[in-house]
């Protein structure tokens, strides 16, 4: 019965990462159809998608902590109702300003899915399947990814746009049953505990800051008031962040946490790797369309390669390393996706463009063959008591490290094509496509030395643990 629950709770966390994930890419393809049905503007629709994502981010770390004060099960709970009420609000909202709010209450109920979901699994699977569990979800964030923009053009286009919110309903209702089937109660909660609300506000508001202006510099201007004094005042939120957590007695986000190496270096290699992965995300599908002038059909087709080679490598990556460690895995993973990018930084306008499929499915492998092992070490290595926390910091980094490398890739981008060009051109997809596949080059390659440069990080994590695992074996002198 042992051995059957356990794959049952990998079918509970599935779900919500699955659900959360779709949810995280379905609406981005239905921001026009907003505009029209609510009679708004981009600018405000916009939010739709940003209002759900910030708060998903700035929230993270804090249900971590509520899920190793309380209970993981109970706040995954909690966090899979609350998001599917929410789907349903979303769905038979009045107004834009209502649907934004009520995907601002959709993203905490993510939030709590995600941070403690990875925690979960650990606990349920021995740490010989650890790797494999893992590797696994890897799969259903892959299978998110790809279902996402596809699901949601079905529903928008037969249906409405309403049905994208419904679509989580069903889902929500399945993945509540089975982690009550699955997921065993969890143990009474300590006494004397308590939560660190000046902690919780303090990194949410830095975090916030940090996003937004990422998010908006672009848009905005790097060297705008309001940029600057997000980044200022997130700095400034961060470092008082830092001094709070160190000397409060209870504190969110234990920053001894970080002094076991093998767990923070490992988790600096994932912060890097999505920094130069990001630069594929942004630019890859703008190359398609204004270099190889390809329809939005044909540019999602040539898209799928990716998350489909992410999800079949996934979980046999976990499984290797479960039985070879993942030292190697890693660090192949690395260069895989280091060559990957490099072999699209060559990419022309009379480049086949069975090419640059070739090279996605080559980064998605290199991704899949990193993520599972690292995120086993990252995990295995947290304290049993910060294991949500620990979780809630991989799901935080991936986000981070996403929407900065989104923010550099387009900043690289453009600067190419205007040293290129000769000058500024606006707009800047007016550009010629020999100009626009040349930036394009450029930013990859400096997604190609970031991924590079992950390995560092990497490695000495990998001696971290080395040495970690090596005291353990040594006898105890009489």
């Amino acid at each position: 019965m042992a051995a059957q629950r356990k794959w049952w709770a990998l079918a509970a966390v599935g779900s919500g990462v699955l659900v959360s994930t779709i949810d995280g890419s379905i609406v981005n393809i239905a921001l026009n159809t907003l505009v029209q049905a609510f009679q708004s503007n981009l600018h405000v629709v916009e939010w739709v998608v940003l209002g759900y994502l910030l708060t998903l981010a700035c929230t993270l770390l804090i249900m971590g902590r509520l899920g190793d004060m309380y209970g993981k099960r109970r706040i995954y709970l909690v966090g899979f109702g609350l998001f599917t009420f929410a789907s349903l609000l979303c769905a038979t909202a009045p107004a834009i300003e209502a649907l934004i709010g009520f995907r601002v209450v959709q993203g905490v109920g993510a939030a709590m899915i995600q941070a403690v979901g990875p925690a979960l699994l650990v606990t349920a699977f021995p740490p010989s399947q650890r790797g494999m569990a893992l590797g696994a979800i890897g799969s259903f964030v892959a299978a998110g990814i790809l279902i996402g923009p596809a699901l949601g053009g079905i529903l928008l286009r037969y249906v409405g746009w309403e049905a994208i919110f419904f679509v989580n309903l069903p889902i929500g209702v399945l993945g509540w049953w089975l982690v009550l089937r699955s997921i065993p109660p969890d143990r009474p909660a300590r006494p004397g505990q308590r939560f660190d609300l000046v902690g919780a506000g303090l990194m949410a508001f830095a975090l916030f800051c940090l996003l937004l202006g990422l998010t908006e510099g672009p848009l905005w201007g790097w060297d705008d008031g309001r940029v600057i004094g997000l980044f200022g005042a997130a700095f400034v939120g961060g470092v008082v962040f830092v001094v709070w957590e160190w000397f409060t007695p209870q504190p969110m986000l234990n920053l001894r946490i970080f002094r076991r190496l093998a767990f923070s270096l490992n988790l600096l290699a994932a912060l890097v790797l999505f920094l130069g992965i990001s630069f594929n995300l942004l630019l890859t599908p703008l190359f398609f369309q204004l270099v190889y002038r390809f329809d939005l059909q044909r540019t999602g087709f040539m898209l799928m390669a990716l998350p489909i080679a992410l999800s079949l490598t996934s979980p046999l990556s976990g499984r290797l390393s479960d039985r070879f460690g993942p030292r190697g895995l890693t660090i192949t993973g690395l260069a895989i996706a280091a060559l990957a990018l490099m072999g699209l930084s060559m990419s022309t306008i009379t480049t086949p463009s069975a090419q640059m499929l070739a090279f996605l499915v080559l980064l998605g492998v290199g991704v899949g063959l990193f993520q599972s092992p690292n995120n086993s070490t990252i995990l295995g290595n947290a304290p049993p008591e910060a294991l949500g926390v620990a979780s809630g910091l991989l799901a935080v980094v991936r986000t981070v490290g996403q929407t900065g490398g989104i923010a550099l890739a387009g900043a690289i981008w453009a600067s190419q094509i205007f040293a290129l060009n000769g000058g500024p051109i606006s707009p800047i997809t007016a550009a010629s496509p020999p100009i626009l596949a040349g930036g394009y080059g450029m930013a990859m390659r400096v997604a190609a030395l970031l991924v590079l440069i992950a390995m560092v990080p990497s490695l000495a994590g990998g001696q971290a643990l080395r040495r970690q695992l090596t005291t353990i074996k040594q006898p105890v002198a009489d």
